[in-house]
């Protein structure tokens, strides 16, 4: 920094700095009771802004008149339980709500802003990917201080990748369009996505399913990229997701011998590197 060789009163006269969070507000020379007065209304203005967008009833923000209506006119309401799907070579999310019927209809897809890394699943921490697998959402993944406006964590790593020993902390879904391993939704994105979430838990459902995915799980797109050493990783993540397209319903899932299994009988939690049960063949010819 160059030496200001300024008297201590000339610099203290000439600039006034006042610093407000990481703003900084550079103040021309003034008396000092005039100063103090406009220091007070600085931060007068400064704390009404606070008020709407720090601490403030955000994440309580309602559901669109617009959107309850679709859900509506599929069946649905805000309470009934949801799934989220994610399609990253697409940039697409996809919301599903369950109908009358019990099954799921798609509500609404919203394009992803940004996402890091490449397709694929992530593997450590630092390696700026964002995660692929299926993935429950609960209340207390829900972020509503987030400093990317609002945000819930996808609950990396889940039970299949510490089979892995795969590591990462703090993957969110959240607004903005910055992404360091995370799914950007920006900040209207996320302000419904955050909104239908938390009114399914207000249904009483403990959980969201999501189902994130590096495309659209059909043979053609494996065939696209049969050359990746992640095709046996996704044609695993096919299994479930052929049972939600086959049935409209939730996979129940699990994992056993360090890979994903769907819809097994049993109460009982998998060893996930212990080895999977026997399913019967009423099971299997349903899979």
């Amino acid at each position: 920094m160059a030496q200001d060789t300024s008297s201590e009163n000339e610099a203290h006269d000439r600039v006034t700095l006042v610093r407000y969070g990481d703003a900084e507000l550079n103040r021309t020379p003034m008396p000092a009771r005039l100063l103090q007065l406009v220091t007070a209304m600085i931060v007068a203005v400064f704390l009404v802004g606070c008020s709407q967008f720090v601490g403030d009833n955000r994440h309580n923000v309602p559901l669109p008149k617009g959107l309850v209506d679709q859900m509506a006119a599929i069946g649905s309401s805000p309470t009934e339980p949801m799934m989220i799907r994610v399609f990253k070579e697409s940039s697409e999310l996809e919301v599903w709500k369950r109908t009358h019927t019990g099954r799921y209809a798609l509500l609404k897809t919203y394009p992803i802003c940004k996402w890091s890394g490449a397709l694929g699943p992530k593997i450590q921490e630092g390696d700026y990917q964002s995660p692929e697998g299926f993935y429950d959402v609960t209340p207390a993944l829900m972020n509503p201080k987030s400093n990317y406006f609002l945000s819930f964590n996808v609950g990396f790593p889940n039970k299949f990748d510490q089979a892995w020993g795969r590591t990462g902390s703090y993957l969110m879904i959240h607004g903005d369009c910055k992404s360091v391993g995370c799914y950007a939704m920006t900040d209207d994105g996320i302000k419904e996505l955050y909104a239908l979430v938390r009114e399914s838990f207000r249904g009483g459902n403990r959980s969201v399913q999501l189902q994130l995915l590096p495309f659209r799980m059909t043979e053609a797109n494996l065939a696209r990229h049969a050359a990746s050493p992640h095709v046996p990783f996704w044609r695993n993540l096919k299994e479930g997701t052929d049972i939600f397209d086959r049935t409209l319903q939730l996979p129940a899932v699990d994992v056993c011998e360090k890979r994903y299994v769907f819809n097994r009988t049993g109460a009982a939690l998998l060893d996930p590197n212990g080895t999977c049960p026997v399913a019967p063949l009423s099971t299997m010819a349903a899979l």
